[in-house]
C-alpha cells in the first residue's frame, strides 16, 4: 500500500511525493502499539502508588485517631503503706565543752612577789597541794618577833606567879596585906593575858603567812596557769589558776523550748567533739529553767566523765536519747517540700494521686519519722513524686517497706 506525502520547502511552491510500503506502515504499528502500552503501565503504577498510599495514611489517621479517642495509659508509681513502728527519738543539739566546777584560784592575802610555780596546766593536784610560793622573808621575821615577845610575856608571867605565892605565905604573919595579895593577883593575870594574846598574834602571822601559799581548794585538774616566779600579786591580781574539780567535764547544749521540754535529768546522750571520731557517753545532770526570751533557747548541761580528749571551750555535737514514739517511717525519697510546707503523695482507692501535708519528726538513719498526718495504711508514693500532680491517674505498684 502507498501512500503519499507532501514536503513543503522554504522558498518553494513545489511538492515531493514519498511512497511508503506496507511493511514499513506494519512497523510503525507496532511501536505505537508498544509505546501505548508502556504509557498504560506507567499510569496504571502512577496511580497504584498514588492511590494506594494514600489509603495507607487513611487507614494510619484512622488508627491513630482510635489512639487519640481512647484514654491514655496511666504511669506506673511504686506506692509504700508504711505501718506504724517503733522509733528511738533522738534530738540533736551542739553546744561548748565546759568544766563542769570551774574553780578560779587567786590570792587570799595580801601577795607579794611569786617565789615559785610548782604546777602546770593538765596536771592533777590534790585538796590543799601548794601551787604556787609567795616570797615571804619579812613575814617570817615578824613571826620570829612575835615568838620571843611570848618568851618575855611567859616570863613576866611566871615571876608574877611567883610573887603572888611569897606574898600570901606572908598574909598569914601580917607581913603582907590583903590588898596587896590581891594586887599581884591583878599583876600575874595581866602577865598571863599578855602571853595569850602574844601567842594569837604569833598564830595570826603565821596563818598569813600560810595564806601567801596558793594552795588548790579541791582535787582537779589544771586547766589554765596564769602567774610566773618574779612576778608580783596581791588579791586584786585576779585568778592566777583555774581547777577542774574532779577533772569532770560537760556540755552546755542549747535547745528550742519544744524539746527542752521533752527531756529530764538523766536522759543518756552520746557527745562527739567536733573535728573527732571518739564518741562519749554522758547524761542530762540539769536543765536550765530559764528560756532566752529572744531565741527561744534553754540550756541543757550534760556531764561526761574525764578524758584528754574533751577539753572546756571546745565545740561537740550531742544526739539525745529522748525515748521512743510510734509513727510512720518513710523514705527520705517520699517526703517533698514546697513554699507551702511539707507534704507527701498518696494513692486513694481509685488509684488518683492526693497530696497530704505532714509534719516530720526525727530524721534517722532508716528514714524519716511522720510525726502528724498520715496513719500508717496509706499508699504513699515512694520516689519521683515531683513529676505527679495531684487528682493525676496512676498504676500503683506495692514496693516493699524497709
Amino acid at each position: 500500500m502507498n501512500f503519499e506525502s507532501r514536503k513543503w520547502r522554504s522558498g518553494a511552491v513545489d511538492s515531493e511525493v514519498i511512497v511508503v510500503d506496507d511493511a514499513t506502515a506494519a512497523r510503525r504499528r507496532r511501536r505505537n502499539i508498544i509505546l501505548a502500552v508502556v504509557a498504560l503501565l506507567v499510569i496504571a503504577l502512577a496511580a497504584f502508588l498514588i492511590f494506594g498510599r494514600g489509603g495507607g495514611e487513611e487507614k494510619a489517621g484512622a488508627a491513630g485517631g482510635g489512639a487519640k479517642a481512647g484514654a491514655p495509659e496511666a504511669p506506673a508509681v511504686s506506692v509504700i503503706v508504711p505501718g506504724r513502728q517503733q522509733v528511738a527519738r533522738t534530738i540533736s543539739a551542739t553546744g561548748t565543752l565546759a568544766a563542769r566546777r570551774d574553780m578560779p584560784v587567786g590570792i587570799a592575802g595580801e601577795g607579794g612577789m611569786v617565789a615559785r610555780v610548782l604546777v602546770e596546766q593538765g596536771q592533777w593536784v590534790g585538796a590543799g597541794q601548794t601551787l604556787a610560793v609567795i616570797e615571804r622573808s619579812v613575814q617570817s621575821q615578824e613571826a620570829q618577833q612575835l615568838a620571843a615577845s611570848i618568851d618575855v610575856a611567859r616570863a613576866d608571867a611566871r615571876l608574877a606567879q611567883q610573887e603572888l605565892e611569897r606574898a600570901q605565905s606572908l598574909v598569914s604573919r601580917g607581913f603582907v596585906s590583903k590588898a596587896d595579895v590581891e594586887r599581884r593577883i591583878a599583876t600575874r593575870d595581866a602577865a598571863n593575858a599578855r602571853v595569850r594574846v602574844a601567842q594569837a598574834q604569833l598564830g595570826a602571822s603565821r596563818a598569813r603567812i600560810g595564806r601567801l601559799d596558793v594552795r588548790a581548794p579541791a582535787a582537779g585538774l589544771v586547766l589554765d596557769r596564769n602567774v610566773e616566779p618574779g612576778q608580783i600579786v596581791s588579791s586584786g591580781s585576779g585568778a592566777l589558776f583555774r581547777i577542774a574539780q574532779g577533772g569532770q567535764m560537760e556540755l552546755v547544749a542549747r535547745l528550742p523550748q519544744t524539746d527542752l521540754s521533752t527531756l529530764s535529768v538523766g536522759v543518756p546522750v552520746t557527745v562527739t567533739p567536733v573535728g573527732s571520731q571518739q564518741s562519749y557517753q554522758g547524761s542530762i545532770r540539769l536543765i536550765s529553767p530559764i528560756i532566752d526570751a529572744q531565741t527561744r533557747q534553754g540550756e541543757a548541761l550534760i556531764s561526761i566523765p574525764f578524758n584528754r580528749e574533751l577539753r572546756p571551750g571546745g565545740f561537740a555535737a550531742a544526739a539525745i536519747q529522748a525515748g521512743a514514739t510510734v509513727a510512720p517511717l518513710l523514705p527520705e525519697s517520699s517526703v517533698l517540700t514546697d513554699d507551702a510546707g511539707t507534704y507527701v503523695l498518696i494513692v486513694l482507692a481509685n488509684n488518683t494521686v492526693q497530696r497530704r501535708p505532714v509534719r516530720i519528726g526525727t530524721v534517722t538513719d532508716k528514714g524519716v519519722v511522720i510525726a502528724e498526718g498520715l496513719n500508717g495504711d496509706e499508699r504513699v508514693v515512694q520516689s519521683a513524686g515531683a513529676f505527679l500532680n495531684p487528682g493525676e491517674k496512676v498504676r500503683p505498684q506495692r514496693a516493699v517497706a524497709r
